[in-house]
């Protein structure tokens, strides 16, 4: 299975090392702390506003992501997000924190062109993280899972990324990891994500060295793995017990969102 399951499994996997990280790539996958947390409520309220929102407009989104964060709640979400879920007329708080990059991947499978993935993501980000920093971290994250969909290179989605955005993705995990610490930052996690997806082999690959940088490891996994489902199956001995640990509505608003993107990309053909 590759899509959207790249961030949802990545960031069922990363729950369990969050607040008790680990540098031993060899961590277990799945332990009875494994679960669903904002990353993918968060994935799947974008997902959902793509199906069901022609106009792609940030009201819709912003009423679909108040909606599943009421429906699940305690689900580890940041301060300055929590009190927006709560405000009587949420609006944006110039946020640059990560969670405009964990939530963004269905931009990047949705997408027809890289304008689109691009546009999207900004709508997407700028509901509530309208910093610059904040929507560059989500437009990345988008435009690497575009790009790696339509068969670029490795160097050439690093290229892109360095020359669009900034980033600087010339650091080894090696050279990274030794300093690296829990950040909750587009700056901080985005490069460092992608640069995981870079390094790793296949998907659990690239989830491993993700959680294994022992930052803030749900969020580090989510973006990461996203990117490493549009070239890699997620193999079933990590799907399976991903998708058992999903609500009935969120599977059942995967299985309709990859539907979506199937009969979209038929289309481009």
């Amino acid at each position: 299975m590759k899509g959207i399951i790249g961030a949802i499994a990545g960031d069922v996997i990363g729950s369990a090392y969050e607040f008790n990280p680990t540098r031993d790539y060899n961590f277990e996958l799945f332990t009875p702390e494994s679960t669903f947390t904002d990353d993918t409520v968060l994935t799947m309220a974008n997902a959902l506003w793509l199906l069901e929102d022609k106009d792609h407009s940030h009201e819709k989104l912003v009423n679909i992501m108040l909606d599943l964060c009421w429906k699940y709640p305690s689900r580890g979400y940041g301060g300055r997000f929590a009190r927006w879920i709560h405000d009587k007329n949420p609006k944006p708080y110039d946020s640059f924190g990560n969670g405009s990059a964990m939530r963004v991947s269905p931009v990047g499978y949705y997408a027809k062109t890289l304008d689109e993935a691009l546009t999207l993501a900004q709508i997407s980000a700028e509901v509530t993280h309208n910093h610059p920093e904040g929507i560059k971290g989500a437009q990345a994250t988008a435009a690497a899972i575009f790009l790696a969909r339509q068969g670029k290179s490795k160097q050439e989605i690093r290229d892109y990324v360095e020359k669009t955005f900034g980033y600087d993705l010339s650091r080894s995990l090696d050279e990274i990891r030794p300093t690296f610490k829990f950040d909750e930052t587009c700056q901080h996690t985005v490069p460092e994500a992608i640069t995981c997806f870079m390094e790793g082999k296949d998907y659990e690959d690239v989830v491993r060295l993700a959680v294994a940088l022992a930052g803030d490891a749900d969020t580090i996994a989510a973006i990461a793995g996203s990117i490493s489902s549009a070239v890699n199956e997620v193999p079933n001995e990590i799907s399976q017990p991903v998708i058992a640990r999903l609500s009935e509505d969120f599977c059942t608003t995967l299985l309709r969102f990859n539907e979506l993107v199937a009969k979209r990309e038929h289309e481009t053909l």
